[in-house]
């Protein structure tokens, strides 16, 4: 079965088409990734050899001699500071200090 198409109607189908790519396209580019104001806080760790387990899952770290890794997230640079300086925060680098042999951490953000 053989489906004719007119001059016309393929010219106007052609057009459509294009027209629908082009609206597409225009959509898919108005898809703008924002910076967000945020400053995530990483931090990675490599404890001890003394220590033989630590309850933190990571699929992949790098670099790969690193034993575990986290994240996490302020709302904004003066927040990031107050946790930096917060009690809670050196408590924990007290408690933590003694079974890690190396970390790093790293505070990444956007203007």
């Amino acid at each position: 079965m053989r489906i004719r198409v007119s001059k016309t109607a393929g010219i106007l189908g052609g057009f459509l088409l294009g027209l629908a790519l082009f609206v597409g396209g225009y959509v898919a580019g108005q898809n703008k990734f924002g910076q967000p104001k945020t400053i995530i806080h990483m931090v990675i760790l490599k404890w001890n050899p003394g220590v033989k387990n630590i309850w933190i899952k990571a699929e992949r770290l790098q670099p790969r001699d690193f034993s575990a890794a986290f994240a996490i997230e302020f709302h904004n640079r003066a927040a990031a500071d107050a946790y930096a300086e917060s009690p809670v925060h050196q408590a924990w680098e007290q408690k933590y200090t003694l079974l890690r042999e190396a970390s790093i951490s790293e505070q990444v953000t956007n203007p």
